[in-house]
């Protein structure tokens, strides 16, 4: 399946919110443009959750260019994929890799937000291309979380560091970074606790792991990647905020974009926080992650071809 596809998929749920409403407001044969289909058209636009402020924005750039006129759904479409992309607008934004030595990245995020699923597709990605992983499994306190990884570094013959149950995780992260250096890993990937943006005590253990890389290798952490639950919409931004303040995020990885109808919430998250969008999740394989690129992301919330099968 290519990106196209796998985005068409993933973002399955919001792309059939917009195309139906937004058909059925217009009709195929056009509508009138007037307060009541502006009004109409700005809740469409705010149930996916990309915020009222954006949602304004589009309208009120419809209410210019259309207002009074007969206007057709594809005319419509058109123009809101156009200010979604400059409400989206940022480069594409891979791992920024280290110069030399293994290249550490922090994973972080709130309980159950799919952070383990996420770095194991990461893992499976940098594993297709040829790179030597080393996993350092930092959620001490969820034995599950910890055995997930196990898993995923056998399947994709990956090294993974862990401790016994409740050890400080700065140190599970240290030993990972050490093991990384010693056989010459390209990519070390350290796994931290799910914790709220509002436990104090816990994020300050989050900036005890981020000082730790550092102590070991000047530059690290070189990416510090939050990750995002899409399902839970706006609480994403908070989260963001809280997370950033305490560990220095470099980047959002966007979980579960394939259980949600609220896709829009990039649209809030890029408005609002400022990070860039790495990745996106789109599925629950471990090939089911994509880099972000707002070109084809807007395109696919409107495609109208299904996939075959």
């Amino acid at each position: 399946m290519g990106i196209f596809d796998s985005l068409k998929r993933g973002l399955k749920k919001t792309k059939q919110l917009l195309q139906t409403d937004i058909r059925d407001i217009f009709k195929s044969e056009g509508r009138l443009v007037d307060q009541a289909v502006l009004d109409d058209l700005s809740e469409v636009l705010i149930k996916t959750d990309m915020g009222v402020g954006p949602a304004q924005e589009i309208i009120d750039g419809i209410e210019e260019n259309f207002k009074t006129r007969v206007v057709h759904p594809e005319e419509i479409i058109e123009h809101i994929k156009n200010d979604l992309r400059k409400l989206l607008e940022q480069p594409v934004t891979p791992i920024d890799f280290a110069a030399s030595g293994p290249t550490i990245i922090m994973v972080a995020g709130v309980n159950g937000c799919g952070k383990t699923t996420s770095i194991a597709k990461l893992a499976n990605m940098f594993s297709q291309e040829g790179k030597k992983i080393v996993l350092g499994a930092g959620d001490t306190f969820r034995a599950a979380a910890v055995e997930q990884l196990n898993v995923w570094a056998d399947r994709l013959g990956a090294e993974i560091v862990r401790g016994p149950e409740g050890i400080d995780p700065a140190t599970v992260a240290y030993k990972a970074v050490e093991r990384g250096i010693e056989i010459g890993a390209d990519i070390v990937i350290v796994d931290t606790a799910g914790r709220l943006q509002t436990q104090e005590s816990l994020m300050q253990e989050l900036s005890k792991i981020f000082r730790v890389l550092g102590k070991q290798i000047p530059e690290a952490p070189h990416e510090v990647l939050l990750v995002l639950d899409a399902t839970t919409g706006q609480n994403g931004i908070s989260q963001a905020k809280h997370f950033t303040e305490a560990v220095q995020c470099s980047g959002l990885v966007l979980a579960k974009l394939d259980g949600t109808a609220k896709g829009g919430v990039v649209v809030a998250i890029r408005q609002q926080v400022g990070l860039p969008v790495k990745y996106i999740g789109t599925g629950e394989t471990a090939e089911d992650l994509a880099l972000f690129d707002v070109d084809p992301f807007v395109d696919a919330l409107f495609a109208e071809e299904e996939l075959a099968g």
